[in-house]
């Protein structure tokens, strides 16, 4: 399968990969990846502070990838793009089965 992309659509690409390129940023989608969480709930659970998360957030808001509503004074965000939820799963698993075969092979190259 060729991908084919007009200067448009690689700029949109590269700007949401961008986003999801910032480890913080991906500890926070993880930490929201099924439930929604108030800013305080993310900073208690992920050990980040209010300003980092919350610029962080931001960002991710901006660019669409999480969603927030208000409640009070409190916000609460949720991944507003399943499809993120879904490429991080997706490398994840990717990631883990070439580290597994590389393992194989040190060790099946030690053993020789």
């Amino acid at each position: 399968m060729k991908m084919r992309f007009n200067s448009q659509d690689l700029e949109r690409l590269a700007q949401r990969f961008k986003i999801l390129g910032e480890p913080t940023r991906l500890q926070i989608l993880s930490e929201i990846c099924d439930q929604e969480l108030s800013v305080h709930e993310i900073c208690q659970q992920t050990g980040l502070h209010q300003a980092n998360a919350s610029k962080h957030l931001r960002l991710m808001k901006d660019a669409g990838v999480v969603a927030c509503r208000k409640e009070g004074v409190r916000r609460y965000y949720r991944i507003a793009a399943p499809e993120i939820q879904n490429l991080c799963l997706h490398v994840h698993e990717a990631l883990r089965q070439t580290e597994t075969a590389a393992t194989g092979q040190s060790q099946m190259e030690s053993a020789a």
